[in-house]
């Protein structure tokens, strides 16, 4: 197909008149993502120009994704080319974008890729966004959920799991990025993955295989209101995912995607956009073009404001200068995304290279799903990783490692090598059978317990909320409890120490709740983060729903998604009797903690302690001093 000339295009698009861009963020690139419902409009001049005027002065965007398909529509090609001299025209960089879906009102309906007719339709949707760009990314959607009667008779005896890794593996190949190839050598194909990484293996995201076999990979960040939403998502997910995808493919990861759905106040809007900015993406897309033209209202001010939170509505709402000696009043999400990226790019150039508590998840394993998510939110640094963490001294493994056949011999050899390994009591149970017992007779009992009372140490803690418990059982004096959920007058270990050669396994006992470790009294989760985050430079105590986020030069983040103020202290080395404000420049003071070795011998120094005040739903960065 031959396609229309350029360049009198790019004379329409400069004689609409040049819209001055907001000053670019220091840190992040900012893209938008535009559906083909709404690019089929852009070949209207008048229509774009203006809906793009509204965006473009509350929010300072180096890149749009223009959709080719979705849902059917596909975007013509002289259509495209007219968008594309548009952006071009205004300094923007243009890539493409396909939605491989049949019916997103039909429960997000994907192609069949046992259907010939439907393969052959999603091939030639890839040549169209190559002919057109030189880089195009696939919306969340290339997967395959569907069993129509040519699906079942082509997975045969297989699970539909193991068929669909396979059939999609070959769609990407054949289909999408061969296809693309064909048409343009050139083009760079991204995929983008969504946000329920536990589950994708299900669907046929085989994060064994793409991460490696596209150019890009690109990550969904967006994990709206935990209660209201279906996928119920915590909001530590928003920085976790973007750090195991760049462990999947280091410096391959585009960037973040948030949405402008499902918030029931706009700083949770602002919480996903600068979480992922935390993790540092490079770039953050902001999903969609009609999103952010979406208007907001007073509905979305939530209640805590006027409080020094991170996100300020009424900063929102303030009139906008731009380049040109203008003034814009603000209107709509597009403000809301750019207050965020003003506040949070304020701190983003002082933070190093995210570090944690390295958790394992081979490829495929579900088990445990999204568990790293609560243990972030409720503030243990979390950094997933797709191999065995043999180097680092202290390890985290969920009941997704027992997928791993060799999981308890490499278990061993960290504590031969003195070393710390923390399981939880997910995986304990799959691996109690598994010759676990050579290491510790630990048993999960296959009773539960409801626990309100605690003990650490001597010290008895009373709970606010019931907490119901897996019942471990051990032998007296071969293992040892750090910490214990007590029912009436009896009691079950939460945190669990079994000493082995020269180094020591801990059960950390998972609630069958898992939202419930954010109902465990605040000296709780101190003395489990203590424990086993103590390779940390930085370790909180606080509550639960306060995250902290851990930086390789010495800086940190403490996150609060509460909605009142919290009190809360950060422990660090004998080294650092100062922590310093990053934005403020105020220095806070530690206060020296000591430790008692053994009985009747005097107490030695051990951490720094420096407490401070978050507000709600807010951040606080700090550098040691």
């Amino acid at each position: 197909m031959k396609l229309p000339n350029q360049r009198p295009l790019l004379v329409l698009a400069v004689a609409l008149g040049f819209i001055p861009s907001l000053p670019a963020y220091d840190n992040f690139k900012v893209a938008v993502y535009c559906r083909a419902q709404e690019v089929t409009h852009m070949g209207d001049p008048a229509w774009l120009e203006a809906r793009w005027k509204t965006i473009s002065s509350q929010v300072h965007v180096d890149k749009v994704y223009l959709e080719v398909h979705r849902d059917g529509l596909i975007v013509p090609d002289a259509t495209l080319q007219l968008a594309k001299a548009f952006f071009a025209a205004h300094h923007v960089a243009v890539a493409g974008g396909i939605t491989y879906t049949v019916d997103e009102a039909n429960r997000f309906e994907t192609f069949s890729y046992a259907n010939p007719e439907h393969r052959a339709k999603v091939k030639s949707i890839a040549e169209h966004a190559a002919r057109n760009f030189d880089e195009f990314i696939l919306d969340d959607f290339f997967f395959t959920s569907t069993k129509s009667a040519q699906d079942i008779a082509a997975r045969s005896n297989r699970s539909w799991t193991e068929y669909r890794l396979e059939v999609m593996v070959g769609a990407a190949r054949d289909l999408v990025i061969g296809a693309a190839r064909a048409v343009n050598p050139k083009v760079k194909v991204v995929i983008k993955y969504p946000n329920w990484y536990d589950h994708f293996s299900g669907l046929g995201f085989n994060l064994a295989d793409g991460p490696s076999r596209f150019d890009g990979i690109y990550t969904g960040t967006e994990t709206r209101d935990a209660v209201t939403s279906a996928q119920h998502l915590q909001p530590y997910l928003s920085y976790n995912i973007i750090r195991y995808l760049e462990n999947l493919a280091p410096g391959r990861n585009g960037g973040g995607w948030v949405d402008t759905y499902g918030s029931r106040t706009m700083d949770r809007y602002a919480e996903q956009l600068w979480l992922t900015l935390f993790a540092k993406a490079r770039e953050i897309t902001l999903f969609d073009f009609r999103g952010a033209l979406t208007p907001f209202g007073p509905q979305l001010r939530g209640p805590w404001q006027n409080q020094g939170t991170s996100f300020s509505f009424d900063e929102m709402l303030k009139p906008v200068p731009q380049p040109d000696g203008s003034i814009v009043t603000p209107t709509t999400f597009a403000r809301a995304a750019g207050v965020s990226f003003e506040a949070v790019d304020k701190v983003l150039g002082a933070l190093g290279n995210p570090i944690g508590l390295k958790s394992y998840k081979p490829f495929h394993s579900t088990n445990e799903a999204f568990l790293q998510n609560y243990l972030g939110t409720a503030g243990i640094p979390m950094n997933i990783v797709p191999e065995f963490p043999a180097g680092d001294s202290i390890i985290l493994l969920t009941a997704q490692a027992a997928t791993d056949p060799t999981i308890v011999d490499r278990i061993e050899q960290q504590l031969v090598a003195g070393k710390k390994v923390v399981i939880t009591s997910g995986l304990l149970k799959a691996l109690q059978d598994r010759s676990l017992s050579r290491i510790a007779e630990i048993r999960d009992s296959g009773r539960v317990a409801n626990v309100k009372s605690y003990t650490v140490g001597w010290n008895f803690i009373e709970g606010q909320r019931s907490v119901l418990i897996p019942q471990i059982e051990y032998l007296t004096n071969d293992s040892w409890e750090l910490v214990s959920g007590i029912d009436g007058d009896s009691g079950w270990p939460l945190l669990h120490d079994a000493a082995y050669a020269t180094g020591h396994l801990y059960v950390l006992t998972i609630p069958d709740n898992f939202s419930d470790f954010y109902n465990l009294p605040a000296p709780v989760l101190n003395r489990i983060r203590a424990t086993i985050t103590a390779h940390l430079p930085v370790q909180l105590e606080a509550p639960g729903k306060v995250s902290l986020f851990v930086y390789d030069n010495g800086t940190f983040v403490v996150e609060s998604f509460l909605d009142e103020p919290v009190k809360v202290a950060v422990t660090v080395g004998l080294d650092h009797p100062q922590i310093q404000d990053v934005i403020t420049g105020e220095t806070i003071q530690g206060e020296t903690r000591n430790s008692m070795v053994r009985w009747g011998q005097p107490p030695k120094p051990e951490k720094n302690a420096m407490s401070l005040t978050v507000p709600p739903h807010s951040f606080r960065a700090f550098r040691l001093k």
